[in-house]
């Protein structure tokens, strides 16, 4: 026999209600008293499973009441097997009576009954709902603790994780600025060691140029001390071949003074007075090329040893001129710019004679000069102010006969075209087309020539020159 009933809420013994679902496997008792004793006490009901489970019921509610009021609801909840072999024995005896005997206790569900179900004006269930909501209370207040300690936790392993992070970045960050440090110590001693071996070859190299300049002025030296020996020696050869040459003339006026003084004694005499006239002078003669001889030995030494000092002192020197030249430079420098305000300053004195002297002159004097630079400038006025005519393609001419006749030909000035030849009137039209007429008929007007037409402005130019001319 199986019973699954879903009975009220049990009340334990610290007063917490729990919902169970307990099923009851019954049998009759496999001896023949036990059958005997069903039969007597249950007759029929024994063929009725529900005549038999509304019978036994009551006592197994009345069990798991029983039971449930002498555990705890924790206890209940631990010792689940002390539970059911309590409600066991409970009902075992009263079992008995009917010849039956409870072949096992299945506990399929157990919990605590809802909050909502208990009745605050029960005093069992007002003892449970205060040790029910003390205890959910403390484990929430536990599961806050726990969650919160569980947060700091998180967040204290998250600000260790973080500070570990930026200190392993820091390290890195030192260990790449330590890398970069040594780095740069390596390329600095790389560059000091490349600078190093730059000045030795530049060195080196200097030493080798110098070397070769005193070779070379060695060898100039050599060069010029055989060129002045030489020279020397082909001045000694001139100046004994002159002495030879002159001791032959010497011998040969000798023997013709001889060969006179045979000839006559009175022509002897006189030429024994002129031989010893004219050797005196050639002993006179000889004395001075040889001084000459002597002195120019002796300056060709003297140059020698000079030139020799010339060169000793040759980069001395060098640098001397030029230090002489760069100050002459500068001194060159003032002057020009001295002689720059001079000139400027004179400039400026003569613009201011000038400008007195245009100030002393007459209106009339005043008034001719103007006219006469305003004259020198009339070709390019004229030649400025005729600009827009380059743009004319073409100048159709129609003539009508009978307009206009007997009339006046009016003012020039106005732009009238009658008069003159068709050429004379197409050029006067055309030159309406002149820019800034007004200000260069006004400038015109100044020296009596109007820019009208072409006849009023070539008619003035013939008389005008005349007085330019009659001026100057």
């Amino acid at each position: 026999m199986e019973a699954s009933p879903t009975i009220d809420s049990l009340i334990t013994k610290d007063r917490m209600r729990v919902d169970v679902v307990v099923a009851f496997f019954v049998r009759v008792k496999p001896s023949v008293e036990g059958i005997a004793t069903a039969a007597q006490t249950l007759g029929q009901r024994t063929l009725s499973p529900e005549d038999l489970r509304m019978l036994v019921e009551d006592k197994f509610v009345d069990a798991l009441r029983a039971t449930a009021a002498q555990m705890t609801m924790h206890e209940l909840q631990d010792t689940r097997e002390n539970f059911v072999q309590g409600v066991q024995n409970t009902v075992a005896e009263d079992l008995s009576k009917n010849g039956l005997e409870l072949e096992s206790v299945s506990l399929t569900n157990f919990n605590q009954t809802s909050k909502e179900h208990f009745n605050p004006n029960n005093a069992f269930d007002a003892e449970g709902l205060t040790k029910l909501t003390q205890e959910t209370e403390r484990r929430r207040r536990e599961r806050n603790e726990v969650e919160q300690d569980v947060e700091v936790a998180v967040r204290e392993k998250n600000r260790d994780a973080l500070s570990l992070k930026l200190e392993i970045e820091q390290q890195e960050a030192f260990m790449t600025l330590e890398q970069e440090q040594q780095v740069k110590k390596q390329n600095a001693k790389i560059a000091a060691f490349e600078a190093e071996r730059r000045r030795e070859a530049e060195q080196t190299r200097i030493l080798a140029e110098r070397q070769i300049q005193e070779t070379e002025i060695d060898r100039e030296q050599a060069v010029r001390s055989r060129k002045v020996e030489a020279e020397r020696e082909v001045r000694i050869k001139e100046i004994e071949q002159q002495q030879v040459t002159e001791i032959a003339n010497q011998t040969k006026s000798i023997a013709i003074a001889a060969k006179s003084e045979q000839q006559s004694q009175a022509e002897a005499r006189a030429n024994l007075a002129l031989a010893e006239a004219v050797s005196a002078q050639q002993n006179v003669e000889t004395t001075r090329q040889t001084a000459e001889a002597d002195r120019a030995k002796q300056v060709a030494l003297i140059a020698a040893a000079q030139d020799a000092e010339t060169k000793a002192v040759e980069l001395t020197v060098r640098a001397k001129a030029e230090k002489e030249a760069a100050e002459m430079q500068a001194a060159a420098i003032v002057e020009l710019a001295e002689a720059t305000r001079k000139k400027g300053l004179a400039e400026a004195e003569a613009q201011r004679a000038l400008n007195d002297a245009i100030n002393v002159l007459s209106d009339e004097q005043t008034s001719l000069k103007f006219k006469l630079a305003l004259l020198q400038a009339l070709p390019a006025v004229i030649e400025k102010s005729v600009e827009p005519m380059k743009s004319i393609d073409g100048i159709k001419i129609i003539q009508v006969d009978g307009l206009n006749r007997g009339g006046t030909a009016g003012d020039a000035s106005a732009g009238s075209v009658s008069g003159g030849n068709l050429a004379e009137q197409a050029l006067s039209a055309a030159l309406s087309y002149r820019t800034q007429a007004p200000l260069i008929d006004s400038l015109l007007n100044e020296i009596g020539v109007s820019g009208g037409s072409l006849a009023a402005l070539t008619s003035p130019l013939t008389s005008t020159t005349h007085v330019a001319e009659n001026v100057e």
